[in-house]
């Protein structure tokens, strides 16, 4: 059985959800290549989860509708590594990666309004370039 994975300080994901399948992984690694399944897939069945209450499991189904499958799984493909194991470790950091970035909350945008100062710096520069503009003109084209 697998080790629980920390998401972050109040969420756990159970070892048991955790799924992974292995398959051929391409790219460079000669003969060895051929004959090893190295490339990891995780799967987190989200909608099942027991990891996450209603509220989360909600918002982390909103921000990684991108990556769920129609059955609801988040899966993590992992390929790095020529060693299996190894790309299990990085498939499981991922996921906690994945996971925390999608439970954040986002920040509420204040709209504010310019300085004066800025303003007052907007307008000069219009002003300059007005200028710049008139002098080009030809004398008679007022």
């Amino acid at each position: 059985m697998e080790e629980s994975l920390k998401v972050n300080d109040g969420i756990v994901i159970s070892g048991s959800e955790l799924r992974f399948t292995a398959s051929r992984s391409g790219g460079p690694g000669g003969q060895h290549v051929n004959k090893t399944s190295s490339r990891v897939t995780l799967h987190w069945d989200l909608s099942n989860t027991g990891a996450l209450n209603p509220q989360q499991r909600a918002r982390v189904m909103r921000r990684l509708r991108n990556r769920l499958t129609r059955d609801g799984n988040v899966l993590v493909h992992v390929d790095d590594n020529r060693s299996q194991h190894r790309n299990k470790e990085i498939a499981r950091q991922r996921l906690a990666e994945v996971v925390a970035k999608a439970l954040e909350e986002r920040k509420k945008r204040i709209p504010t309004s310019a300085s004066k100062g800025a303003k007052k710096r907007r307008l000069e520069t219009k002003k300059r370039r007005s200028s710049i503009k008139r002098l080009r003109r030809t004398p008679g084209d007022e």
